[in-house]
């Protein structure tokens, strides 16, 4: 199956794949792609890049989004608790298709086990990553 991401917007696929591998983008990326359930929350995302602050994981992820690689995933209102995030981001089906189709996946499983290394996660964030999911579409 093959996607019309390259071509969404008028960019090539070789400007979508600039775009996409922008340093701070592709850390993203594959910080979506290692967390367990791949479904990052924003804060998790936000300690996963330390040297990058909250306001451009936040602009980049938006990027993403409007490039439609990443979506924006929600909880139903009935399955929200108190002091857990609700917002979650995700690969589409186009943008995984994109990064399949060029080979930037291939570090997918290896991203996972390192991301199983991380011993030092703040008690935070250990709270968000066992957060309910919304299921996967």
């Amino acid at each position: 199956m093959s996607t019309d991401l390259g071509t969404a917007g008028g960019e090539s696929s070789r400007e979508l794949i600039h775009f996409v591998t922008q340093q701070t983008r592709f850390a993203l990326v594959n910080n979506i792609l290692q967390h367990p359930k791949q479904l990052p929350s924003m804060y998790e995302l936000e300690e996963l890049n330390p040297s990058v602050s909250d306001a451009t994981v936040y602009k980049h992820i938006q990027k993403l989004i409007d490039a439609g690689i990443v979506k924006e995933v929600a909880l139903d209102d009935d399955q929200r608790r108190q002091g857990y995030p609700w917002k979650f981001y995700s690969l589409t089906e186009d943008g995984r298709t994109f990064l399949e189709d060029h080979n930037l996946l291939a570090a997918e499983e290896t991203l996972q086990q390192i991301y199983e290394t991380i011993s030092d996660k703040p008690e935070k964030m250990v709270k968000y990553e066992n957060a309910p999911r919304p299921e996967q579409q």
